[in-house]
């Protein structure tokens, strides 16, 4: 893995797990701490090599469902006061899902590039 890639999962990883320490004042705190922590460590994992890369590629695919899944019917922004507290929630749930998803389907092709060229 190139020093890029290595650093990008780890400043993610890292990043993934502040998120999860940030729940706790969530109406579901225990989801999204579950969610955001195995991110975290799905992506320190690849970043060190201790996992292949179809468990990014199926949290990837798994947490891009979820965004659609979450997405609310009418999207009112991100900021408190803005529109409707549950839109703006499923808002900021729903994309926080889609940064997931973005960082871990890009280290999941990251591996199976590698593997593909060792092939």
């Amino acid at each position: 893995m190139t020093t890029f890639f290595k650093v990008l999962a780890i400043v993610f990883g890292i990043l993934f797990l502040v998120s999860a320490g940030l729940q706790f004042n969530d109406p579901d705190p225990l989801v999204w701490i579950i969610i955001w922590g195995l991110a975290g460590i799905i992506a320190i994992a690849v970043a060190f090599n201790r996992i292949s890369y179809t468990i990014p590629l199926v949290a990837g695919i798994l947490a891009l469902v979820g965004f659609f899944y979450t997405y609310p019917e009418k999207f009112e922004g991100f900021e408190i006061g803005a529109g409707d507290m549950n839109n703006i929630e499923e808002g900021r749930e729903a994309f926080g899902l889609l940064i997931i998803a973005i960082v871990m389907l890009l280290l999941a092709f990251r591996g199976w590039m590698v593997k593909r060229s060792k092939v």
